[in-house]
């Protein structure tokens, strides 16, 4: 969610709120709409992603 600061700034948000303090998680602030929209899109393709490790695999030890 992107809200526009009254300094004219954007802010991206978390759509869900926390359930102790009730408030958005603050993603990010951008000088631009389309920045804030681009990271807007990453962090979904992140939080979408599976394994977390960035790919990269240990290697195993073959005796």
């Amino acid at each position: 969610m992107i809200r526009k600061l009254p300094s004219g700034l954007y802010r991206l948000y978390s759509l869900r709120k926390d359930p102790r303090t009730g408030r958005r998680r603050n993603l990010g602030t951008f000088k631009t709409r389309a920045a804030a929209e681009k990271h807007e899109r990453e962090v979904e393709f992140f939080k979408r992603r599976r394994g977390g490790g960035g790919g990269v695999r240990p290697r195993r030890n073959v005796v």
